[in-house]
């Protein structure tokens, strides 16, 4: 009997482990859900510190699957949060608003602490290819001018397909697209240490796959720009001081 009532706490025991994780899990979800789109008050560089704060890695990835917005999740993700978020957020700020003007065929959204810059696949690539157009290149060139004028971000870029092919197939797509960009963004000299590629092929569209409109949309690549390790730390000494 005593063997058995220990079991029995031992199942109890985890079962209410689980159960605080799903809740913080939903939690810190509902939080950052609220922080992003509740406060219209606020500006992104004050959104971008709660919600570094609040989230982090974990709560990012949530978010990002929650959403089918992989930026978002990967912005969340890597977010300093608190006084040195904020101090990134204004450096992040001054940025959005030069490759904005600089490159006007991207679409830039600030979120947290970071830069989402998504291109049409049309824009960059003719339909089912994945060499770039002369006009690509001059959109990224563009691009590369802001992108040099800020080394101490780290940049992820994102290739996305439509539902139309086979999963595999827009999966290849998907990399070959974000492997195509990179390797420009390098040859014009962004640091390779800056860059990483991830394909999502047709599982994460952010628009609805229902009609040629949404189709196009989603046949997109992602730039995250994010800061990395040296500016988080010289934010933090600002903050500091």
């Amino acid at each position: 009997m005593v063997k058995s009532a220990d079991l029995y706490m031992k199942i109890i025991q985890i079962k209410t482990v689980e159960m605080n994780k799903l809740k913080m899990s939903l939690l810190v979800l509902l939080s950052a859900t609220f922080m992003l789109t509740g406060c219209a008050s606020w500006n992104k560089t004050q959104k971008g510190a709660v919600v570094g704060t609040t989230a982090g890695g974990a709560a990012g990835a949530i978010i990002g699957r929650a959403s089918g917005n992989t930026a978002l999740g990967a912005i969340i993700g890597a977010a300093a949060g608190g006084a040195t978020g904020a101090v990134i957020g204004r450096q992040m700020d001054k940025q959005a608003e030069e490759i904005a003007k600089t490159v006007p065929d991207a679409k830039v959204e600030r979120v947290g602490e970071g830069i989402v810059v998504e291109f049409s696949s049309n824009i960059l690539f003719g339909f089912d290819q994945s060499n770039l157009s002369d006009d690509a290149k001059t959109n990224l060139d563009k691009l590369v001018v802001v992108l040099e004028n800020y080394p101490d971000t780290d940049i992820e870029i994102q290739g996305h397909t439509d539902s139309k092919g086979s999963v595999a197939y827009n999966q290849a797509l998907s990399e070959q697209r974000a492997g195509t960009v990179s390797e420009y963004l390098a040859d014009q000299g962004i640091a390779d240490n800056r860059l990483t590629i991830k394909g999502f092929g047709e599982n994460t569209p952010k628009y609805s796959n229902d009609d040629t409109e949404g189709q196009t949309q989603n046949r997109r690549v992602e730039f995250l720009i994010a800061a990395n390790e040296k500016m988080k730390a010289e934010a933090e000494k600002e903050a500091v001081n």
